[in-house]
């Protein structure tokens, strides 16, 4: 009796960006749309950073450490949080214009073949 090993379905939002490339277990538009949400989560990450320079500090929350470290970590959780429920919108709009691009590569990449 041969059993096939088991594989771990792999979700493309479980894998650093690094690896998402080179993971022959996903699909192009898998590895298209996760790269262009993470994208959209970079650039929410500084907006939402440049947007907190301009609160004006309290007396009544002193700064430290750990008020900055939590503060970054719920800035990158908003960041994420909004990139993956698709409100912001560019993450969409970058995934469309890079899969268009893709198919009009792949495309003109058969039509060399055949001539």
């Amino acid at each position: 009796m041969d059993i096939s090993p088991l594989h771990p379905a792999v979700k493309a939002g479980q894998l650093p960006i690094e690896r998402l490339a080179g993971n022959p277990q996903l699909s192009e538009a898998e590895k298209i749309g996760e790269l262009s949400r993470q994208f959209e989560a970079v650039l929410l990450r500084q907006i939402l950073q440049n947007a907190q320079k301009t609160v004006i500090k309290s007396d009544l929350v002193p700064e430290s450490a750990a008020s900055g470290i939590y503060q970054d970590m719920v800035t990158n959780q908003l960041a994420d949080s909004i990139s993956k429920s698709g409100a912001f919108g560019l993450g969409r709009s970058l995934e469309q214009e890079l899969t268009r691009q893709l198919l009009r590569g792949k495309s003109k990449e058969e039509e060399s073949v055949e001539n």
